[in-house]
């Protein structure tokens, strides 16, 4: 792991933190990250076994959305 990433990541917790994301809100931001290689089939079926709970598959819908329209970070 290269020192950069390792910022990045540490930077996403403190956002995630800061910005009061829950569990869930942050496992979207983190499989939806402008990182090269995508989200892990782990991060994937985590995901897809959350969207059972109603309030979870909510959040999960709610974050895609934010951050498929934040026209900030969409990549090129």
């Amino acid at each position: 792991m290269s020192l950069q990433h390792f910022g990045k990541g540490a930077l996403r917790i403190a956002k995630n933190y800061t910005k009061g994301y829950s569990d869930t809100q942050a496992k979207v931001r983190d499989a939806t990250s402008n990182d090269p290689w995508g989200p892990s089939g782990t991060q994937m079926n985590e995901l897809a076994q959350l969207t059972y709970n109603q309030n979870d598959f909510v959040e999960i819908m709610e974050m895609l959305d934010k951050r498929l329209n934040d026209k900030v970070a969409h990549r090129a």
